[in-house]
């Protein structure tokens, strides 16, 4: 009678709600309940990216529900694998399915982006000055001196990978990972470019006094 009663929890809880702790044990574990709980875990995160995708709506349009039925399902999978993976990060803070709410919500957010570009032509090449802007014609002056300046550095410091990658997220704001898919590359992989050609862009304005030199401070001994 224990041992059954020992097993009982585990299985017969998914019919109630589960605390968090009962949450992990069953994703966690291959026991009774585990297939259950993935089970009721992917119609969360299902409803999740559907509420989503249905406040994206506008975003949408054009597309069919057959697709957007794809998004929605593609995002809960994603979001199921990137939870499964962070089981460990739960502290407990907020309920279990609060906190898995946010993966598929999330990862429903990426898929529309990522379905409004993926059949867009995405901006590489053309160099757009930056606008500028100022309360006054003096501030004004100087506003346009400067976008002056960085296009200038885009055009003559940078590397042509990284003037298209600094162009592309920066100015026509693409979302990184639809750039990261038309370049072949990954997003670490972009991160690094674009850190890269900023240091390049601020060493070059301030040698060319757009920008104040930065002083390291002086260590003590």
């Amino acid at each position: 009678m224990s041992a059954r009663r020992s097993e009982e929890p585990l299985v017969s809880v998914m019919a109630r709600d589960l605390a968090g702790g009962d949450w992990i044990e069953l994703l966690s574990s291959t026991g009774p309940g585990h297939d259950e709980a993935l089970q009721r875990l992917h119609e969360l995160l299902l409803r999740a990216a559907r509420q989503q995708v249905s406040r994206m709506q506008p975003a949408l349009n054009g597309i069919g529900q057959v697709r957007q039925d794809d998004i929605v399902n593609q995002a809960a999978d994603e979001a199921m694998i990137s939870l499964l993976g962070k089981l460990a990060t739960f502290e407990g803070r907020s309920r279990f399915t609060t906190w898995a709410y946010k993966f598929g919500i999330l990862q429903a957010a990426v898929e529309v982006n990522r379905s409004m570009w993926r059949h867009r032509d995405v901006p590489l090449d053309d160099v757009h000055e930056p606008q500028a802007a100022g309360a006054s014609p003096e501030q004004f002056s100087e506003a346009a001196d400067f976008s002056i300046a960085v296009g200038a550095a885009i055009e003559q410091t940078l590397t042509d990978h990284q003037r298209r990658v600094v162009l592309a997220l920066l100015v026509d704001d693409v979302p990184i990972d639809v750039l990261a898919e038309r370049l072949g590359t990954s997003r670490n992989t972009l991160y690094k470019t674009l850190h890269d050609a900023r240091k390049r862009l601020r060493a070059h304005l301030t040698a060319t006094g757009f920008l104040p030199v930065t002083k390291t401070p002086e260590l003590t001994p």
